[in-house]
Protein backbone atom coordinates (compact mmCIF):
# COMPACT_ATOMS: atom_id res chain seq x y z
CA UNK A 1 0.00 0.00 0.00
CA UNK A 2 3.13 2.88 1.04
CA UNK A 3 4.30 2.06 -2.82
CA UNK A 4 0.77 2.12 -4.31
CA UNK A 5 0.77 5.44 -2.60
CA UNK A 6 4.23 6.82 -3.37
CA UNK A 7 3.66 5.91 -6.92
CA UNK A 8 0.40 7.56 -6.66
CA UNK A 9 1.48 10.76 -5.59
CA UNK A 10 4.65 11.26 -8.39
CA UNK A 11 2.59 10.21 -10.99
CA UNK A 12 -0.44 12.90 -10.06
CA UNK A 13 2.08 15.67 -9.77
CA UNK A 14 3.33 15.03 -13.34
CA UNK A 15 -0.09 13.94 -15.26
CA UNK A 16 -1.77 16.71 -13.55
CA UNK A 17 0.27 19.68 -15.46
CA UNK A 18 -1.57 20.95 -18.32
CA UNK A 19 1.47 21.85 -20.31
CA UNK A 20 1.76 17.97 -21.15
CA UNK A 21 -0.97 18.62 -23.74
CA UNK A 22 1.28 20.31 -25.66
CA UNK A 23 2.61 16.31 -26.30
CA UNK A 24 -0.41 15.10 -27.56
CA UNK A 25 0.21 16.25 -31.76
CA UNK A 26 3.41 14.33 -31.23
CA UNK A 27 1.63 10.92 -29.48
CA UNK A 28 -0.62 10.77 -32.20
CA UNK A 29 1.83 10.97 -35.17
CA UNK A 30 3.91 8.44 -33.04
CA UNK A 31 0.01 6.39 -32.80
CA UNK A 32 -0.25 6.54 -36.14
CA UNK A 33 3.53 5.11 -37.34
CA UNK A 34 1.43 1.64 -36.36
CA UNK A 35 -0.73 1.28 -39.63
CA UNK A 36 -3.12 -0.95 -37.82
CA UNK A 37 -4.10 2.51 -35.77
CA UNK A 38 -3.41 4.67 -39.01
CA UNK A 39 -6.20 2.76 -41.20
CA UNK A 40 -8.50 2.53 -38.40
CA UNK A 41 -7.95 6.34 -37.50
CA UNK A 42 -8.20 7.59 -41.36
CA UNK A 43 -11.17 5.12 -41.80
CA UNK A 44 -13.43 5.73 -38.75
CA UNK A 45 -12.35 8.66 -37.03
CA UNK A 46 -13.99 12.14 -37.18
CA UNK A 47 -10.55 14.20 -37.32
CA UNK A 48 -10.93 15.49 -40.72
CA UNK A 49 -14.24 16.98 -39.76
CA UNK A 50 -13.62 17.52 -36.38
CA UNK A 51 -10.56 17.27 -34.75
CA UNK A 52 -10.78 19.68 -31.70
CA UNK A 53 -14.13 17.50 -30.46
CA UNK A 54 -11.75 14.19 -31.23
CA UNK A 55 -8.82 15.85 -29.35
CA UNK A 56 -10.91 16.82 -26.07
CA UNK A 57 -12.36 13.04 -26.01
CA UNK A 58 -9.25 11.76 -25.74
CA UNK A 59 -8.14 14.27 -23.56
CA UNK A 60 -11.32 13.17 -21.39
CA UNK A 61 -10.75 9.62 -21.40
CA UNK A 62 -6.93 10.37 -20.36
CA UNK A 63 -7.75 12.39 -17.19
CA UNK A 64 -11.07 10.61 -16.04
CA UNK A 65 -8.65 6.98 -16.03
CA UNK A 66 -5.86 8.65 -14.39
CA UNK A 67 -7.91 10.99 -12.10
CA UNK A 68 -11.46 10.14 -12.14
CA UNK A 69 -13.43 8.08 -9.05
CA UNK A 70 -14.43 4.91 -9.91
CA UNK A 71 -17.74 5.71 -11.70
CA UNK A 72 -16.30 8.13 -13.44
CA UNK A 73 -13.75 6.02 -14.81
CA UNK A 74 -16.05 3.24 -15.95
CA UNK A 75 -18.07 5.57 -17.61
CA UNK A 76 -15.19 6.54 -19.41
CA UNK A 77 -14.23 3.36 -20.26
CA UNK A 78 -17.81 1.71 -21.37
CA UNK A 79 -17.69 5.38 -23.76
CA UNK A 80 -14.59 4.53 -25.51
CA UNK A 81 -15.63 0.64 -25.42
CA UNK A 82 -18.48 1.37 -27.58
CA UNK A 83 -16.82 3.64 -29.94
CA UNK A 84 -14.46 1.23 -30.83
CA UNK A 85 -16.60 -1.05 -31.20
CA UNK A 86 -17.40 -0.58 -35.67
CA UNK A 87 -13.60 -0.07 -35.85
CA UNK A 88 -12.17 -3.05 -37.42
CA UNK A 89 -11.66 -3.89 -40.67
CA UNK A 90 -9.66 -6.64 -42.72
CA UNK A 91 -6.51 -6.92 -44.76
CA UNK A 92 -6.34 -5.31 -48.41
CA UNK A 93 -4.44 -4.21 -51.22
CA UNK A 94 -4.31 -0.66 -49.14
CA UNK A 95 -2.75 -2.56 -45.61
CA UNK A 96 -3.44 -4.76 -42.55
CA UNK A 97 -6.19 -5.77 -40.76
CA UNK A 98 -7.38 -3.28 -37.89
CA UNK A 99 -9.65 -3.81 -34.45
CA UNK A 100 -9.80 -0.86 -32.36
CA UNK A 101 -10.19 -3.73 -29.29
CA UNK A 102 -7.07 -5.03 -30.38
CA UNK A 103 -4.73 -5.29 -27.20
CA UNK A 104 -1.13 -5.05 -28.69
CA UNK A 105 -2.73 -1.52 -30.73
CA UNK A 106 -3.64 -0.14 -27.24
CA UNK A 107 -0.78 -0.93 -25.90
CA UNK A 108 1.05 0.69 -28.82
CA UNK A 109 -1.47 3.68 -28.08
CA UNK A 110 -0.92 3.90 -24.10
CA UNK A 111 3.05 3.79 -25.03
CA UNK A 112 3.06 6.77 -27.07
CA UNK A 113 1.39 9.01 -24.68
CA UNK A 114 3.73 7.80 -21.95
CA UNK A 115 6.88 8.21 -23.93
CA UNK A 116 6.07 11.32 -24.73
CA UNK A 117 5.06 12.63 -21.56
CA UNK A 118 8.55 11.94 -20.07
CA UNK A 119 10.37 13.65 -22.60
CA UNK A 120 8.38 16.37 -22.45
CA UNK A 121 8.34 16.75 -18.98
CA UNK A 122 12.26 16.60 -18.96
CA UNK A 123 13.02 18.73 -22.16
CA UNK A 124 11.39 20.96 -19.76
CA UNK A 125 12.54 20.51 -16.39
CA UNK A 126 15.34 17.76 -16.51
CA UNK A 127 15.84 14.60 -16.17
CA UNK A 128 13.61 12.43 -14.21
CA UNK A 129 15.08 10.45 -10.81
CA UNK A 130 14.56 7.02 -11.47
CA UNK A 131 12.10 6.18 -8.64
CA UNK A 132 9.36 9.12 -9.86
CA UNK A 133 9.95 7.67 -13.88
CA UNK A 134 9.42 4.45 -12.35
CA UNK A 135 6.13 5.39 -10.42
CA UNK A 136 5.17 7.53 -14.05
CA UNK A 137 5.78 4.59 -15.87
CA UNK A 138 3.49 2.53 -13.66
CA UNK A 139 0.96 4.73 -13.63
CA UNK A 140 0.20 5.51 -17.19
CA UNK A 141 -0.60 1.60 -17.45
CA UNK A 142 -4.44 1.94 -16.84
CA UNK A 143 -4.26 3.84 -19.99
CA UNK A 144 -4.41 0.31 -21.87
CA UNK A 145 -5.38 -1.62 -19.34
CA UNK A 146 -8.47 -0.52 -18.13
CA UNK A 147 -9.16 -1.17 -21.74
CA UNK A 148 -8.34 -4.56 -23.83
CA UNK A 149 -4.74 -4.44 -22.83
CA UNK A 150 -3.05 -7.22 -20.35
CA UNK A 151 -1.86 -5.37 -17.46
CA UNK A 152 0.94 -8.14 -17.35
CA UNK A 153 2.75 -7.05 -20.07
CA UNK A 154 2.76 -3.36 -18.94
CA UNK A 155 6.48 -2.91 -17.37
CA UNK A 156 6.94 -1.78 -14.09
CA UNK A 157 10.34 0.59 -14.82
CA UNK A 158 11.69 2.97 -17.08
CA UNK A 159 14.37 0.65 -17.67
CA UNK A 160 11.80 -2.07 -18.78
CA UNK A 161 9.47 0.24 -21.00
CA UNK A 162 12.54 2.14 -22.55
CA UNK A 163 13.82 -1.57 -23.77
CA UNK A 164 10.43 -2.34 -24.98
CA UNK A 165 10.16 0.93 -26.50
CA UNK A 166 13.41 1.50 -28.26
CA UNK A 167 12.47 -2.23 -30.12
CA UNK A 168 8.71 -1.66 -31.13
CA UNK A 169 9.42 2.12 -32.43
CA UNK A 170 12.09 0.09 -34.91
CA UNK A 171 9.46 -1.18 -36.26
CA UNK A 172 7.27 1.72 -36.79
CA UNK A 173 5.69 2.93 -40.37
CA UNK A 174 4.31 5.94 -41.52
CA UNK A 175 1.81 5.40 -44.48
CA UNK A 176 -0.44 7.67 -46.38
CA UNK A 177 -3.21 6.73 -43.90
CA UNK A 178 -0.75 8.53 -41.41
CA UNK A 179 0.18 10.92 -43.34
CA UNK A 180 -3.28 12.16 -44.03
CA UNK A 181 -4.38 12.25 -40.56
CA UNK A 182 -1.23 14.22 -39.77
CA UNK A 183 -1.77 16.85 -42.09
CA UNK A 184 -5.68 17.60 -41.20
CA UNK A 185 -4.30 17.37 -37.84
CA UNK A 186 -1.25 19.88 -37.99
CA UNK A 187 -3.50 22.16 -40.71
CA UNK A 188 -7.04 22.73 -39.16
CA UNK A 189 -6.42 26.44 -38.32
CA UNK A 190 -10.12 26.75 -39.55
CA UNK A 191 -11.63 24.32 -37.07
CA UNK A 192 -10.12 26.07 -34.30
CA UNK A 193 -11.35 28.50 -32.35
CA UNK A 194 -9.86 32.05 -33.56
CA UNK A 195 -8.62 32.81 -30.59
CA UNK A 196 -6.32 29.97 -29.86
CA UNK A 197 -5.31 29.60 -33.60
CA UNK A 198 -1.96 31.36 -33.35
CA UNK A 199 -1.01 28.29 -31.10
CA UNK A 200 -0.38 26.47 -33.94
CA UNK A 201 2.76 27.21 -35.31
CA UNK A 202 4.55 26.53 -32.08
CA UNK A 203 2.53 23.32 -31.57
CA UNK A 204 4.03 22.10 -34.79
CA UNK A 205 7.50 23.06 -33.81
CA UNK A 206 7.25 21.15 -30.32
CA UNK A 207 5.59 18.51 -31.96
CA UNK A 208 8.56 17.93 -34.24
CA UNK A 209 11.33 18.29 -31.09
CA UNK A 210 9.17 16.02 -29.12
CA UNK A 211 9.24 13.03 -32.62
CA UNK A 212 12.11 10.67 -33.28
CA UNK A 213 14.47 11.67 -35.94
CA UNK A 214 13.01 8.95 -38.26
CA UNK A 215 9.34 9.36 -37.56
CA UNK A 216 9.88 12.67 -37.92
CA UNK A 217 11.60 12.75 -41.54
CA UNK A 218 8.95 10.30 -42.35
CA UNK A 219 6.42 12.61 -41.73
CA UNK A 220 8.38 15.31 -43.81
CA UNK A 221 9.17 17.58 -41.27
CA UNK A 222 11.56 20.19 -42.47
CA UNK A 223 13.83 19.94 -39.32
CA UNK A 224 16.62 22.72 -39.62
CA UNK A 225 18.89 24.28 -37.41
CA UNK A 226 16.72 27.92 -37.21
CA UNK A 227 13.06 25.30 -36.30
CA UNK A 228 15.08 23.52 -33.76
CA UNK A 229 16.32 26.58 -32.62
CA UNK A 230 12.64 27.62 -32.32
CA UNK A 231 11.57 24.50 -30.51
CA UNK A 232 14.08 25.04 -27.70
CA UNK A 233 13.51 28.54 -27.26
CA UNK A 234 9.76 27.78 -27.03
CA UNK A 235 10.27 25.15 -24.51
CA UNK A 236 12.88 27.04 -22.47
CA UNK A 237 10.35 29.65 -22.25
CA UNK A 238 8.04 27.47 -20.60
CA UNK A 239 9.94 25.96 -18.36
CA UNK A 240 10.47 29.05 -16.85
CA UNK A 241 7.07 30.49 -16.98
CA UNK A 242 4.87 27.64 -16.45
CA UNK A 243 6.24 27.10 -12.54
CA UNK A 244 5.38 30.23 -12.06
CA UNK A 245 1.86 30.37 -12.74
CA UNK A 246 -0.97 29.19 -9.90
CA UNK A 247 -1.64 25.47 -9.54
CA UNK A 248 -5.00 26.35 -10.17
CA UNK A 249 -4.06 27.95 -13.84
CA UNK A 250 -1.22 24.74 -14.54
CA UNK A 251 -3.94 22.17 -13.34
CA UNK A 252 -7.13 23.78 -15.49
CA UNK A 253 -7.41 21.29 -18.43
CA UNK A 254 -7.38 18.31 -15.89
CA UNK A 255 -10.33 20.34 -13.86
CA UNK A 256 -12.54 20.97 -17.17
CA UNK A 257 -12.16 18.10 -18.50
CA UNK A 258 -13.19 15.86 -15.24
CA UNK A 259 -15.96 18.46 -15.45
CA UNK A 260 -16.99 17.75 -18.66
CA UNK A 261 -16.69 13.35 -17.94
CA UNK A 262 -19.04 14.09 -14.82
CA UNK A 263 -21.45 15.54 -16.96
CA UNK A 264 -21.52 13.23 -19.29
CA UNK A 265 -21.73 10.03 -17.31
CA UNK A 266 -24.74 11.99 -15.29
CA UNK A 267 -26.59 12.42 -18.96
CA UNK A 268 -26.06 8.76 -19.57
CA UNK A 269 -27.36 7.38 -16.15
CA UNK A 270 -30.62 9.38 -16.66
CA UNK A 271 -30.83 8.87 -19.97
CA UNK A 272 -33.74 7.02 -21.70
CA UNK A 273 -33.38 3.50 -21.91
CA UNK A 274 -34.73 3.39 -25.66
CA UNK A 275 -32.10 5.78 -26.48
CA UNK A 276 -28.83 3.80 -25.39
Amino acid sequence: MAQHDEDRRHFSRHAAEGVLLLGGAAAILLQLADPRVARGVARHSGFRDRPLDRLIGTVDYLYAVGFGDAQLTSAAVRAVNLAHRPVHGRTDADGPAYDASDPDAQRWVASTMLAVALELHERLWGKLDDATADAIVRGYAPLGTRLQASPAGWPTTRAQFEAWWDERLATAHVGDDARLVARTLLSGASALPRGIRWLLPPVRLITAALLPEPVRTAYGFRWTPRAERAAEAWLAGLAIVWPLLPRFVRHAPMRASLRRARRRSRYAGHEPRGRR
